[in-house]
C-alpha cells in the first residue's frame, strides 16, 4: 500500500543570504508583494530550499509531489537532478527511487518567479514565490497507479446522468495484477463493482442504477471510485477519487441548464492569496473562503486566473460550487515557442488533475489575453488550446474572459463553447448604465453565443465615503450603488450563462497604488484579512439569499453633515422599519431590495439605528450629527490608478489635480467660493450647466443675503461642496471642466 508524509519545514535562502529554518508552505513575498512600490518592485528570483527526507522503505518506490512551486522548479536529490517544472499552479512529481539513500536524504529544490517565458509574466496580482503548497512524500509498491501522469492519481472517472460510468485506470508494474474498481455512494454502500487484468491502459465501464445527481447548492451529492491493484488476495495500491453524476447545457437565449431545469448562474471570481500570508495558505484559509462565498449566497465561482488548490476543489464538490477552472494565459501574449508550450502544458494539467471534480463544468483558456492586440499567432495558440480542452475532456464546454474593447464581431470571440467579457463600464470606463445596453447589442449580434461577464467591479475601501457617489470616487458608497445597478441589469437578462463579481475577497497587486492603498486590488466585497464584509456583500445577500436578512449601511460614515443624514437598508424582506434610539421612525416597502430613508432626524451626540423587517433584526450602526462634512471621508486627489489600457495623458490629466493648503479649490463649499468675488468670477461660466438651469444670479444673491428664505435650494447648495455639487450634476460636468475649475480656483488665496 501506498504511504505519504507530508514536509513541514525546510532550509530557505535566497539571492546569496544564509539559510534559515522556514515552515511549509512557503513564500517568500508574502510582505513585499502586497506593500506596494514604495520600497521597489517585490523580489522575484531564485530561492533554494534543502528538505530533509525519511528514510526509505526496502522494496518500495519513492517519490516526492509538489503540489504548487511558483513559476520553475529543478529539483535534486542528494545532488542528483531529477528533473524541471514549468508552471506555478499545478501539482508535479518526481521518481526519488533511483537517487535514495538508506539514510540522511537531501532535496534541495531550486525555485524561481523571476520573468521568463513562462505564464503569468505581467497581470494584475502578485506573482508569489516559493514552495507556497504542500510537500509530499510518497512510497508505493513496484505496482502502483501511475503517480508521473501529468500529476494525477492515474485514474479517472467518466460519469454519465443515466449512471453509466468508465473508468480510465493506468497501472505500472502491474503485470499479472488484477485492477478492481468499486464505485461507492455517499454513504459508504458499494452500488456497483468491476475488475479486470492490468494493463498499462485499463478501461472498466459498469452502471449505477438511477444515480442520486449531483444538483449544485441544493443537493451536491458525491460518490468514490475506490480502485484497487491485487496480487495473489493482497492489495497493493490504491486510490480513492471523488466524483458526481449531472447533466448540463447552456442555450444562448435561457442561460446555464441543470440536469435539465433552469438554474441561473450568479457568483463570484476568487484569488487565492491572504493578507500577510501570501499564497502559502492552509486548509484553514480555504474553509474560510468556501463559508463567506456561501454566505453571500453565489453558486459558481470563477476560480482565477490560475490552478486553484486540489483542497479547494474538493471543498467546491461537497459545497455546491459550479467551477470555471482556468490557466494563467493572461494579459500579455508572449510569442515564443517555449511560452506556447507552456500553455499547452498547463491546459493538460489543470484539465488531468481536476477531471474528476463533480463541480467544474467549464475550462477557461485565457483572460484578456488581447490586452496588447490580436494576432495570427495568439489566435492560433488559443484555437490549439481550445482544441485540447475538447480532446482531452469533451464532457465540459470551453470558455475565454474577453477585455472589454474586443469588438464583438473578433474572430477571438468565436473560438470557444462559451464566450465571456470582462466589462467595467461605471469604473474604469463610462457609466454603469452602460453596461446594458452593450450586453444588449452583443446579444442581438451573435444571437447563437452563450454570453456572460467574467468580471465587474469597483474599488471599495472602508475609509473613503460620500453622501453623492461618483465614479472613481473609491467609497463605500460608490461601490454598493455600482453592484446594485450590476445586480438590476442582470435580473432582466435571462440570457445570460453566468456573471462572476470581481471579486470576493481584496487581493495583493503590489504594483498597484490607487485610492490611497498600496499593493492592493481593492474591488473585493471583503477586506484582504477577511475581516470585515463590505456594504456591497450584502446587496449580493439580498439578491441571492432566501433566509430573510436586513442590513444597514453605512457602519463607517459615522460623522453626517445635514444633507448626509440618510439610512440605507438592504433586505430580501418586503418591508423594513427603521428604529432610531430604540424609537420606530419610519416603515417603507422595499425596491429592488433596497429601502431609503432620507432625512433622519438625529438628536446630538451618538445615534443607534437599526432596522426590522417583522422578527429579523438588522445589525446596528451608530451616526452622529455634525455641522458639515467631514472631510477624512474623502480621498487624497492623484490617488486614482490608471487601467491596463488607460491612454498615458489621460493617466496624467487625471492625477495632476491638486488641493494646496491656504488656496480655493473645488473643495470648498459653495457658499464659500461665492463669497469672494475672484472665486466666484471662475464660477460665472459654469454655475448654470453644473445646476441644470438655476441661475447663478438668483443663487448668487441669496448666497449674499445670507437668507436661504429667499431661495430655498440655493442655501442648500450652498451648504454644499462644490465637488459634490458636481457629483449630483452627473455628465453634465465632464472631468476636463471639473479639472479646469480646480485649476483656476487654487492660484487664488484664501
Amino acid at each position: 500500500m501506498r504511504n505519504s508524509v507530508r514536509l513541514t519545514e525546510a532550509l530557505f535562502a535566497k539571492d546569496g543570504d544564509a539559510f534559515t529554518k522556514v515552515a511549509l508552505p512557503h513564500t517568500w513575498n508574502n510582505i513585499d508583494g502586497q506593500d506596494g512600490m514604495a520600497d521597489g518592485p517585490y523580489w522575484r528570483g531564485l530561492g533554494c530550499y534543502h528538505l530533509e527526507l525519511p528514510n526509505p522503505t526496502e522494496g518500495k518506490k519513492q517519490y516526492i509531489e509538489f503540489q504548487g512551486a511558483n513559476h520553475v522548479a529543478t529539483v535534486y536529490c542528494n545532488g542528483r537532478e531529477l528533473g524541471c517544472h514549468k508552471g506555478g499552479f499545478s501539482t508535479f512529481r518526481f521518481d526519488l527511487t533511483p537517487a535514495m539513500k538508506p539514510a540522511d536524504n537531501i532535496l534541495t529544490v531550486e525555485v524561481t518567479n523571476a520573468v521568463s517565458d513562462i505564464y503569468p509574466q505581467n497581470a494584475d496580482f502578485t506573482f508569489y514565490g516559493g514552495l507556497y503548497r504542500a510537500v509530499n512524500f510518497i512510497e508505493v509498491t513496484p505496482a502502483h497507479f501511475d503517480l508521473l501522469k501529468d500529476g494525477t492519481s492515474g485514474v479517472f472517472v467518466t460519469p454519465r446522468a443515466n449512471g453509466m460510468t468508465r473508468v480510465d485506470l493506468f497501472p505500472v508494474g502491474a503485470e499479472g495484477c488484477t485492477v478492481k474498481v468499486a464505485l461507492k455512494d455517499a454513504e459508504g454502500n458499494v452500488v456497483a463493482q468491476s475488475a479486470a487484468d492490468a494493463a498499462a491502459h485499463t478501461v472498466i465501464k459498469i452502471k449505477v442504477k438511477e444515480p442520486h445527481l449531483w444538483n449544485s447548492m441544493e443537493d451536491p451529492y458525491c460518490y468514490t471510485c475506490e480502485a484497487t491493484i491485487e496480487k495473489d488476495g493482497a492489495v497493493l495500491d490504491a486510490v480513492t477519487e471523488t466524483y458526481g453524476y449531472r447533466s448540463f447545457h447552456v442555450d444562448p437565449d435561457k442561460g446555464f441548464f441543470l440536469n435539465g431545469k433552469s438554474y441561473p448562474l450568479h457568483g463570484v471570481s476568487r484569488h487565492q492569496d491572504r493578507q500577510d500570508m501570501g499564497w502559502a495558505i492552509t486548509p484553514k484559509e480555504h474553509e474560510e473562503d468556501i463559508a463567506l462565498i456561501k454566505e453571500v449566497g453565489a453558486n459558481t465561482i470563477r476560480l482565477a486566473h490560475y490552478q486553484h488548490d486540489q483542497y479547494f476543489y474538493s471543498l467546491c464538490d461537497h459545497t455546491g460550487f459550479v467551477l470555471w477552472a482556468e490557466i494563467p494565459f493572461i494579459s500579455q501574449f508572449i510569442p515564443t515557442q517555449e511560452a506556447h508550450d507552456n500553455t499547452i502544458s498547463q491546459m493538460t494539467e489543470l484539465i488531468a488533475q481536476n477531471y474528476n471534480h463533480p463541480s467544474i463544468f467549464f475550462w477557461g483558456i485565457s483572460n484578456e489575453i488581447t490586452i496588447a492586440g490580436e494576432s495570427e499567432a495568439l489566435y492560433q495558440n488559443l484555437t490549439e488550446l481550445n482544441a485540447l480542452a475538447k480532446k482531452l475532456d469533451p464532457s465540459r464546454l470551453t470558455t475565454m474572459a474577453q477585455v472589454s474593447m474586443v469588438p464583438m464581431d473578433s474572430e477571438h470571440t468565436y473560438i470557444t463553447d462559451l464566450q465571456s467579457y470582462n466589462h467595467y463600464f461605471g469604473w474604469y470606463v463610462g457609466d454603469v448604465e452602460d453596461n446594458g445596453p452593450w450586453l444588449d447589442k452583443f446579444h442581438a449580434l451573435n444571437p447563437d453565443r452563450c454570453l456572460g461577464v467574467s468580471e465587474y467591479g469597483a474599488e471599495n475601501i472602508l475609509k473613503w465615503h460620500t453622501a453623492y457617489p461618483d465614479n472613481h470616487d473609491y467609497t463605500e458608497e460608490y461601490a454598493s450603488h455600482y453592484h446594485h445597478e450590476m445586480l438590476k441589469t442582470f435580473a432582466t437578462r435571462p440570457y445570460l450563462w453566468a456573471t462572476h463579481v470581481w471579486n470576493m475577497f481584496d487581493f495583493a497587486a503590489d504594483a498597484r497604488d490607487e485610492g490611497g492603498v498600496q499593493g492592493r486590488n481593492n474591488k473585493g466585497l471583503v477586506t484582504y484579512d477577511r475581516k470585515t464584509k463590505k456594504d456591497a456583500f450584502y446587496i449580493y445577500q439580498a439578491y441571492w439569499t432566501t433566509n430573510p436578512m436586513v442590513h444597514v449601511c453605512g457602519e463607517r460614515f459615522v460623522d453626517r453633515a445635514p444633507d448626509e443624514r440618510f439610512i440605507d437598508v438592504y433586505t430580501n424582506c418586503d418591508e423594513v422599519t427603521l428604529y432610531v434610539n430604540g424609537e420606530a421612525v419610519a416603515t417603507k416597502a422595499a425596491v429592488d431590495h433596497e429601502v431609503l430613508f432620507e432625512n433622519v432626524a438625529l438628536r446630538d451626540g451618538d445615534n443607534v439605528i437599526t432596522a426590522r423587517s417583522g422578527d429579523v433584526e438588522g445589525n446596528t450602526i451608530t451616526v452622529r450629527p455634525v455641522a458639515e462634512h467631514n472631510y477624512a471621508y474623502d480621498v487624497p486627489e492623484g490617488n486614482q490608478g490608471a487601467n491596463w489600457f488607460d491612454d498615458p495623458a489621460a493617466v496624467a490629466a487625471r492625477k495632476a489635480m491638486k488641493f494646496p493648503a491656504g488656496y480655493y479649490s473645488i473643495k470648498d463649499k459653495v457658499s464659500v467660493l461665492m463669497a469672494n468675488p475672484e472665486t466666484a468670477k471662475v464660477l460665472q461660466g459654469a454655475m448654470a450647466q453644473i445646476l441644470g438651469g438655476t441661475s447663478f444670479s438668483m443663487m448668487n444673491d441669496a448666497e449674499k443675503s445670507d437668507k436661504s428664505d429667499d431661495n430655498p435650494m440655493a442655501g442648500f447648495y450652498g451648504m454644499m461642496r462644490l465637488s459634490d455639487l458636481m457629483k449630483m450634476a452627473g455628465k453634465s460636468v465632464t472631468a476636463e471642466m471639473k479639472q479646469q475649475i480646480n485649476d483656476a480656483l487654487i492660484q487664488i488665496k484664501k
